[in-house]
This record gives C-alpha cells, sequence and structure tokens, in this order.
C-alpha cells in the first residue's frame, strides 16, 4: 500500500498512484520549463483583454465557474478519494466551500476601489486607484486540493489578473478539473491556466514561471521550507509573494473551560482529515488544574477515530498521502516516548492507515514539541497556568492559527490578543475558514492574506494619478 509515483508512464506523462491501493488515480502531462513558459505566454497574451473586462462581466463568469465546480462535486469526490486518500466528507467539504470562494470573489468585482486625496497643490485632483498587477502564479498544494487551488486564482481573476496555476504533482486531475471548469463557464482563452509536472521537474517548472517577466504575483501554499525557496526566487525579480506556509497550531485549554466542547473541537482540529491540514491542532496546552481530566475524556474521544479506506467510507479518518508521513509520525511519537512522554492513545499504522495518536507530557526537549508533524498526532502540553500557557503558544517559529477555550469571553480575546498568530478563535477549533476572512500567518506561517478585501490587496497595484486643471507654476 506504499504510494510512488511510476517511471513506467509514456514520455511526456507522469502518473499519480493511489496512496492506499498502489493503482493509478490519474495520468498527466509531466510539463517542463517550455510548457510553464508556453502557459504563461498565453496569460500574457490574454491579459490586456481581460484585464479591461467590466466587473459585471468578470462577475458573471465566476459565478458560472463557481456552478460548473459545484455541478461536479461526485466528479472531484472521486479525484480526491484516488489520488490524496481523503474521506468523502473533506473532498465534498472543499467542494462547497471552493465554490463559495469563488462566489465570495464575483462579489469583489465591484469593490476594488480607489479614492480621491486632497492635495496641497491648487488644482490638482489626486487619487488613488487600483489595478489589474498582470499575469498572477498560484502554486497550491494536495491536502485541501480544491480549496487551496480555487483560492490561488479566484480573487486574482476577479481583480482582473491572468492565472497560472501550478497543480501539485499529487493531485495533478484536481487540479486539472478545477482550471476546466473556470473554462468551462466562459471564460476567454489564455485567462484561466494550469501546468502539470512529474515530481522531478517540479524545481525547473516552478522557477521557469517566476522567471517569467509576465508573471506580477505569485502566491504560494506548502511548507516554510519550500515557500522561503520561492520568496528568494521571487525577491531576485522584486516581485510579490503571498506566503501561507506550516503551522504548528496551539489549542489552550484555560481552568474554567466546558471541556466537553473543548474536547470535542480538539479532536476535530487535529485529526480532520488525518492532521494535513496547515490550521491543524497541533499542540494542546492545558493548564494544570483541569489537565487530568482533559486528557482523560480526549483520550477516549480520540479512541474512537479510527482509520479506514476511505473508498468505503465506514471510518472517521482516511489515509495519509504517503507512507513517507507514516514514519515521520512514528519517529516524532518515539522520541518523545523515549523521552519520557506517555502515549495515551494511538498505535502502529497499517500502510497509511493511521489511528488518531495522543502524546501526553510533551516538553521542549522534544522533536514532537516544535516539529510540525502534519499527521493524526497531537502533543499535549501542560501548563502552570494562563500566563504560562501563553508562553507555551508563543514558542513555535510558526504563527498560523490558534484556539483558547475559556468560560469567560473577555478573558478569552485577551489572551487571544497576546498569541502570535494571524488567525485566533475563541471556543472554536484551530480548522476553520470562510471565504470572506483574511487568512494567513506570522513568523515561520508566512505573509500576506487570503480572503475578502483582503485578498484584493494582494492581487492589485496602488497607483496614485493627478489630473491638473489649472495652468502650471514652476520655480524654473
Amino acid at each position: 500500500m506504499q504510494q510512488t509515483i511510476s517511471n513506467s508512464a509514456p514520455p511526456g506523462e507522469f502518473v499519480r498512484l493511489n496512496p492506499m491501493t498502489g493503482e493509478i488515480a490519474s495520468k498527466a502531462q509531466a510539463g517542463k520549463s517550455a510548457e510553464a513558459n508556453a502557459a504563461a505566454d498565453k496569460a500574457a497574451v490574454a491579459f490586456p483583454a481581460w484585464s479591461e473586462t467590466g466587473p459585471n462581466a468578470r462577475r458573471q463568469l465566476l459565478m458560472k465557474a463557481s456552478q460548473a465546480l459545484a455541478s461536479r462535486k461526485d466528479e472531484f469526490i472521486a479525484l480526491m478519494q484516488a489520488e490524496t486518500g481523503a474521506t468523502a466528507s473533506w473532498a465534498g467539504f472543499n467542494v462547497m466551500l471552493a465554490a463559495s470562494m469563488i462566489l465570495e470573489s464575483a462579489s469583489l468585482t465591484t469593490q476594488i476601489k480607489g479614492e480621491v486625496i486632497p492635495s496641497d497643490k491648487p488644482g490638482c485632483h489626486a487619487m488613488s486607484v487600483r489595478q489589474a498587477s498582470g499575469v498572477c502564479l498560484g502554486i497550491a498544494p494536495w491536502n485541501a486540493p480544491i480549496i487551496l487551488g480555487v483560492r490561488a486564482i479566484a480573487t486574482a481573476l476577479a481583480c482582473g489578473n491572468t492565472v497560472v496555476l501550478k497543480a501539485s504533482e499529487k493531485c495533478p486531475a484536481v487540479h486539472s478539473l478545477i482550471v476546466d471548469c473556470f473554462q468551462s463557464a466562459g471564460f476567454p482563452e489564455g485567462v484561466v491556466n494550469v501546468v502539470t509536472n512529474a515530481p522531478e521537474d517540479a524545481a525547473e517548472v516552478v522557477n521557469a514561471l517566476i522567471d517569467h517577466p509576465a508573471v506580477r504575483r505569485i502566491n504560494f501554499t506548502g511548507s516554510t521550507e519550500v515557500g522561503k525557496v520561492i520568496a528568494r526566487r521571487a525577491a531576485e525579480h522584486l516581485k510579490p509573494v503571498l506566503l501561507e506556509l506550516g503551522g504548528k497550531a496551539p489549542f489552550l485549554v484555560l481552568d474554567d473551560a466546558n471541556l466537553d466542547e473543548a474536547v470535542a473541537a480538539a479532536a476535530f482540529g487535529a485529526f480532520f482529515n488525518q492532521g494535513q491540514i496547515c490550521m491543524s491542532t497541533e499542540r494542546i496546552i492545558v493548564v494544570d488544574a483541569i489537565a487530568d481530566a482533559f486528557v482523560e475524556k480526549f483520550r477516549v474521544k480520540a479512541g474512537t477515530l479510527v482509520a479506514g479506506n476511505p473508498a468505503e467510507g465506514k471510518a472517521p479518518l482516511g489515509a495519509v498521502i504517503g507512507i513517507e508521513i507514516v514514519g515521520k509520525v512514528q519517529e516524532l511519537v518515539s522520541d518523545a516516548v523515549s523521552m519520557g512522554a506517555r502515549l495515551a492513545t494511538g498505535g502502529l499504522a497499517e500502510g497509511v492507515l493511521m489511528p488518531a495518536t495522543v502524546v501526553d507530557g510533551v516538553t521542549r526537549d522534544m522533536r514532537l514539541y516544535s516539529e510540525e508533524s502534519f499527521g493524526p498526532v497531537v502533543a499535549i502540553l501542560r501548563a502552570r497556568d494562563e500566563d504560562h500557557a501563553i508562553e507555551l503558544a508563543n514558542d513555535s517559529e510558526y504563527g498560523l492559527s490558534a484556539s483558547v477555550f475559556t468560560g469567560d469571553a473577555a478573558r478569552g480575546l485577551r489572551v487571544a490578543r497576546r498569541i502570535n498568530s494571524g488567525i485566533c478563535h475563541v471556543n472554536g477549533p484551530t480548522v476553520h475558514d470562510e471565504a470572506q476572512m483574511p487568512f494567513g500567518g506570522v513568523k515561520g506561517s508566512g505573509y500576506g492574506r487570503f480572503g475578502g478585501q483582503a485578498g484584493i490587496a494582494e492581487f492589485t497595484d496602488l497607483r496614485w494619478i493627478t489630473v491638473e486643471t489649472l495652468p502650471g507654476h514652476y520655480p524654473i
């Protein structure tokens, strides 16, 4: 059941294998720099006309794309299950939220605004305006492939940009189907493009797209390590990059929290999609006063979260993306246990099927304390009090999502403001996304924001334009 990429594909193609069965899940073009440059060229040719297309025309096409994507729900679910081992519920949620994101982008087409700015110069009419930037490159990952594939391109299109989606090698069919939905909705030739590539050619393709002179904006969702590489490459061309990177989300349980609610939210945040979400709860920080009671309730809940074949739909958890995740999680757990932590629940994996795993008593000297696992394992850290819990939450290179559970909403807001993260939820799980919200992180989790009005700023250039209405007077 180990997932690999076959080397026996015909020339110009590569195959993606089902992580559960090892059977071929999809075939795609093994694009290289030539194909990447051709896609960017097409987007560049289409940009002038698309950028001048009126906001209501862009809105209508985006609404049609949302309908097209929603209408192909069953096809998306089947492809996600085959390519990534996802459960049907996770794939269906992807379709729902992605369709909503396209509708939210449609609503933004008339919200790309500027302002009139008072000038000290007599007769000078000064204004700021936002204009489309050019070709936007979106690089999307496999773990929430429909949501993140759509997010990489929808707002850019709404702002009048043309786009190239660089598909993930782990789900080329899902990402290609997204682009097909946009194209079938009637977007003009060259406005929406996709590039697929074999894993060994990823660097060549990404570098070619970043270097292409027509590409003016780049967004990347993925690991912090790769995000830094992309940012350095883009910096050589002074091209802005929106980076949504790794996470090690803390989930704080204070002494006045409703433990049953906290357990339910923590289990969802830690184990939904097998913990393979950038917002996944990776650290549960519990104050000592209620730690034993919480851990016992959480242990029982996690014990019910078994993994099964996602195609059968009989288990709450599906497969992880590959055997390499299994190895990493087991290494992190073994390291923690060898240094004094306690395995509260969990066990050995069966191939790429891993049960929900809980490790109690994790401390700073253990790898599980700081390393992003991106799998179905969560560390429990014990804190002396509220201040210590906040200190532990902030003791991380990451800063994407966080949660605080307390019976006092005002207390929760005070704590939330002290946590270094782009997102924080009071009495809610760390996994929470809505199309209209500003989504992004701080520190090693990246910079820039997707979503709503915040997204407009990422995909447009702010310009200062003046009109002189009186004769000029100059000192020379």
